[in-house]
């Protein structure tokens, strides 16, 4: 394997915070800028200051982000699998993964885009359009996700599948520029080339350009990686990774894909029960939930930074390595939480007013974010213990974990809370439902680390090296 392609220092010789840094902040960066061209979108629009607009592309926040789950299904389940199998020293193996996950992310893809074509009106309905905003979500919906899906999918299955053979600069750098060119194209396409009342189909058609673009360039990337002897390299379908390894990405991504899928049918019925108060609350609770992701996102990114080195460690065996990693991606994870706290709690209205300039949706939306933002901490240590639980092929513990989090706690909170406090319970339901989450995942994790872990050598050195 050359060079490029075998980052085996990142995960075995490189100081533990280096070596997580590396892996971490392109995929932070990756990740935050991703969040910021789906703000983007909701930035422009706001600037017309129509609710109907900004919450109708609110509304399909939860199926872009289904596609990203079908991203996560080939890409974390295959990922961390490439990542065990280096640690094994099996590369062919990993090489028929890849392949595996790549033709498995562009078919789901496509199957999932069919769909949402064919089922559109229903579905918006769901989701809680109405007759005045039907029409925007649709037009948005039909661009990012009927023509995008599978650009979507395919640029962020080979990110994380590119990042599992320590590459996460590369990776990073696909997703930055994609949303870069996303950023750039919203105001042309919104203000400059379509007439008036078009804005919708122009943050449509800017979103699925920067995908592909996204999409282009990461096969550009591949390409040259093959050509100098690289790992990721596409095998014939017919020539199919082991029976152990098959269901081993799907323990691990299906698991992931459900957790997300959980996770976007909690904002579905947000939106939903939000969707019966009034426009402006739709609107105002659309923002939030973007704006929210932004801690969030550095978060996952910790975690998917994380993710490989324990994932390589575990399977080779180097245990103290893999609890160092672990121990400072905990303690990483929990500072960026607790700062951005601090950060929202104090600028929370100007942030509103920067998204919309209806005063009243700006003002509404402040409270709920500042009531949102306390779930942060709680949010981190619910995704750090999944992905911990998916770098060790654990994908059991993980779906246990997601499927509780979402369907047991966070959702039933939902109606309970709007049931007895009206949409402020609605706003308040995340911090109370992950705090019950995190008592139940270090409870789950100690009793998974004694039955399991208890015999490793996983004591400290005298400093992290």
């Amino acid at each position: 394997m050359s060079k490029s392609t075998d980052n085996t220092a990142v995960f075995e010789d490189l100081p533990i915070p280096k070596a997580v840094l590396k892996m971490a902040v392109p995929t932070v960066i990756s990740q935050l800028i991703v969040l910021i061209y789906n703000m983007a979108d909701t930035f422009f629009l706001g600037r017309t200051g129509d609710p109907l607009m900004v919450g109708g592309v609110s509304l399909i926040l939860p199926i872009f982000n289904i596609s990203l789950s079908i991203s996560g299904l080939a890409g974390i389940g295959g990922g961390a699998l490439i990542s065990r199998l280096l640690g094994e020293k099996r590369p062919e193996e990993a090489r028929r993964v890849y392949s595996f996950c790549v033709y498995l992310g562009a078919l789901t893809a496509a199957l999932f885009s069919v769909g949402v074509a064919c089922f559109m009106r229903p579905l918006m309905y769901a989701l809680g359009a109405n007759d005045a905003n039907y029409k925007y979500a649709s037009a948005y919906a039909f661009f990012v996700i009927v023509c995008g899906g599978v650009p979507t999918v395919l640029s962020n299955t080979l990110s994380t599948l590119i990042r599992s053979v320590g590459e996460s600069k590369k990776a990073g750098f696909g997703i930055t520029m994609g949303g870069v060119i996303n950023i750039a194209l919203d105001p042309l396409f919104m203000f400059v080339l379509l007439p008036e009342g078009m804005e919708v189909v122009g943050a449509g058609v800017a979103t699925f350009l920067s995908n592909c673009a996204a999409c282009v360039y990461f096969i550009a990337i591949l390409s040259r990686m093959r050509r100098n002897g690289g790992l990721l390299r596409l095998t014939s379908p017919r020539d199919l990774p082991e029976k152990k390894s098959i269901l081993g990405i799907f323990a691990v991504g299906v698991p992931s894909s459900i957790a997300t899928l959980l996770f976007d049918l909690d904002y579905m019925v947000i939106d939903k029960l939000m969707s019966g108060y009034e426009n402006i609350a739709l609107a105002a609770i659309g923002i939030v939930l973007k704006v929210e992701r932004l801690p969030l996102n550095v978060g996952i990114g910790i975690c998917q930074g994380m993710m490989p080195i324990i994932a390589y460690n575990y399977s080779a065996k180097n245990y103290r390595r893999m609890a160092d990693t672990k121990r400072f991606s905990l303690f990483l994870g929990l500072d960026c939480a607790a700062v951005s706290i601090v950060l929202y709690e104090l600028f929370a209205g100007p942030i509103m007013r920067f998204f919309i300039d209806d005063a009243a949706t700006a003002a509404m939306g402040t409270d709920f974010l500042r009531a949102r933002v306390l779930a942060t901490v709680m949010m981190f240590l619910c995704f750090f213990h999944v992905y911990l639980f998916n770098g060790f092929g654990k994908g059991g513990y993980a779906l246990f974990l997601g499927v509780t989090r979402w369907a047991v706690f966070n959702i039933p909170m939902l109606f309970i809370l709007n049931h007895f406090f009206g949409m402020y319970g609605i706003v308040w339901s995340q911090l109370a439902a992950d705090t019950l989450t995190v008592i139940l995942s270090l409870a789950v994790y100690q009793i998974y680390a004694k039955r399991e872990l208890s015999h490793l050598d996983l004591t400290p050195p005298d400093k992290m090296v």
